[in-house]
């Protein structure tokens, strides 16, 4: 028998070896791709409890895909499971209000046509747009979670600013 199928992901001194190897990467992986709301660091030891659950099933080959799908697919979940606290958190609106009808409705139109526009921005402007406006995030910053360039993510924000400034009037 060949030395690799002896190995076994159970295997205190193999799992310790995939850990270390792989750990980093899937941190950097999650943080860049989902930013930090979304707890990166739990979700990696997440991923790396899931592997050990599932041990005798994956072998150290396919070791690093097991783990990069795993956390992939963990962190779909967490958004999704964000969209539904989301929903249900809505605050009911107080039953009187001092803005006129029309009012209300302007504003419920240009938050409709604002939904719309950032719907139509590609993904990449979209996201780099709403860190930096959304979340105050710094152009520097932005590139650093997204593993791309200060000059690539001015770009992106300008770009989608452009493109909602053109389709909504009024947008400043």
């Amino acid at each position: 028998m060949s030395k690799e199928l002896q190995e076994n992901v159970c295997d205190e001194k193999v799992f310790s070896m995939i850990y270390r190897k792989y750990s980093k990467d899937i941190y950097n992986f999650l943080y860049y791709k989902y930013g930090e709301t979304l707890e990166p660091n739990d979700k990696m030891q997440d991923v790396f409890i899931k592997l050990l659950s599932n041990c005798k099933e994956v072998s150290p080959q396919k070791a690093k895909g097991f783990l990069f799908k795993v956390a992939k697919n963990m962190m779909l979940n967490a958004i999704k499971h964000q969209k539904v606290v989301l929903k249900h958190r809505e605050i009911k609106p107080k039953d009187y209000t001092n803005e006129s009808p029309e009012f209300i409705l302007e504003q419920q139109q240009f938050l409709q046509r604002y939904q719309e526009a950032l719907s139509r921005l590609t993904d990449d402007q979209r996201t780099a747009f709403l860190l930096n406006k959304v979340e105050g995030k710094k152009h520097e910053e932005i590139a650093e979670m997204l593993g791309i360039t200060r000059k690539a993510a001015e770009n992106r924000i300008y770009a989608a600013y452009k493109k909602l400034k053109n389709e909504i009037e009024g947008f400043k």
